[in-house]
């Protein structure tokens, strides 16, 4: 089915339905879609769905918890200890800096007045995190209930350029240790008949997949597969496991890795529907939500965190999102048209 839009006097759009196809038509040239509709403009939308970024469960939550959350001493990870320390939660944080991680635990304590423990440990290493789940339990008096796989490592390149040691080095951190972390302490929490929330950071690609990131994605798609497959074993021992797939959300560290010319966040903007990055508030009201009683009806989960933008991506019509009302309106008159003849 063909049919034609008028731009301008002397210019007009053929819209080919079957073959999913947009072209302009002048007496001179013919010109593909991108020629015709400029690329879709999301920037007035960031107003509409503005950031909400105070806590949005009840204060005392995870009154009486312990959270363990890796990654913890910078960007979400040190975002999502503090939420879950104002919501009442006592936090125990470990990633490989400890002085990063004692600035921290002071920072969130100070603003929070719970109590903040931490343990410099890397997660490629069992006996690490063996001795950070004992500092845990001698700091903060127990066992966590609510333990949070954010701890990554990522940078872009082409895969042809990347060594064997680049490869190991993301696909430890990222799927390894999550894997070491969860196994610790689920066992843990076994003997001790006790129940647990676990919450695993992931990424949209993890299940789209990505060039310039394949070991990232590898692993990431690993931990969506450890996340499903836990739900089920571990239920019979009370615990839930749920993911997040946040989209772009700025933060210092993962960014001087993924966008060091500055130039992503801009291009990020025009592919999300919503008309902005993610905040790291965001992230955590959701991360709170799922980690929390109010969330014991949902496990194997993994939610979608982007503002829209793999929906953008992956619409067969999207491109169509910078057609005005008046062209619309012209395009639908001689549908009609077709239809009757």
């Amino acid at each position: 089915m063909f049919t034609q839009i008028l731009l301008k006097p002397t210019v007009s759009v053929e819209l080919n339905v079957f073959k999913n196809s947009l072209r302009l038509i002048s007496t001179s040239k013919t010109l593909n879609v991108t020629d015709v509709l400029p690329p879709p403009d999301f920037s007035e939308n960031a107003k509409r769905f503005p950031a909400i970024k105070t806590p949005m469960l009840p204060q005392d939550t995870f009154k009486g918890k312990i959270a363990f959350i890796t990654g913890g001493g910078t960007g979400l990870g040190k975002n999502m200890a503090l939420t879950l320390s104002k919501l009442g939660a006592q936090v125990f944080i470990t990633s490989r800096r400890e002085q990063v991680l004692k600035e921290a635990s002071e920072e969130i304590s100070s603003t929070t007045k719970n109590k903040v423990s931490y343990f410099p440990a890397d997660v490629r290493m069992p006996d690490q995190i063996e001795k950070s789940i004992d500092h845990c339990v001698q700091t903060l008096g127990g066992l966590p209930s609510l333990i949070v796989n954010n701890a990554a490592g990522n940078f872009i390149s082409p895969t042809e350029r990347l060594s064997p040691n680049a490869v190991k080095t993301i696909v430890d951190i990222v799927l390894l240790g999550t894997l070491n972390t969860t196994i610790s302490i689920g066992k843990r929490l076994i003997k001790e008949n006790q129940g647990a929330s676990f919450l695993n950071i992931i990424t949209t690609y993890a299940e789209t997949g990505s060039g310039y990131v394949v070991p990232s994605a590898c692993a990431k798609a690993g931990v969506v597969a450890m996340t499903r497959s836990l739900a089920l074993e571990w239920s019979k021992y009370g615990m839930r496991f749920n993911g997040i797939s946040p989209g772009p959300i700025y933060t210092k560290g993962a960014f001087s890795r993924l966008d060091p010319t500055g130039s992503f966040v801009e291009h990020a903007k025009n592919r999300i529907p919503a008309g902005r990055l993610g905040e790291a508030d965001e992230l955590s009201n959701l991360a709170s939500y799922l980690l929390s009683d109010y969330a014991n009806w949902m496990t194997g989960q993994i939610i979608d965190m982007d503002g829209g933008e793999l929906i953008n991506s992956s619409g067969e019509f999207n491109y169509l999102y910078s057609i005005q009302k008046e062209q619309w309106d012209m395009m639908e008159k001689m549908i009609r048209q077709t239809k009757s003849k």
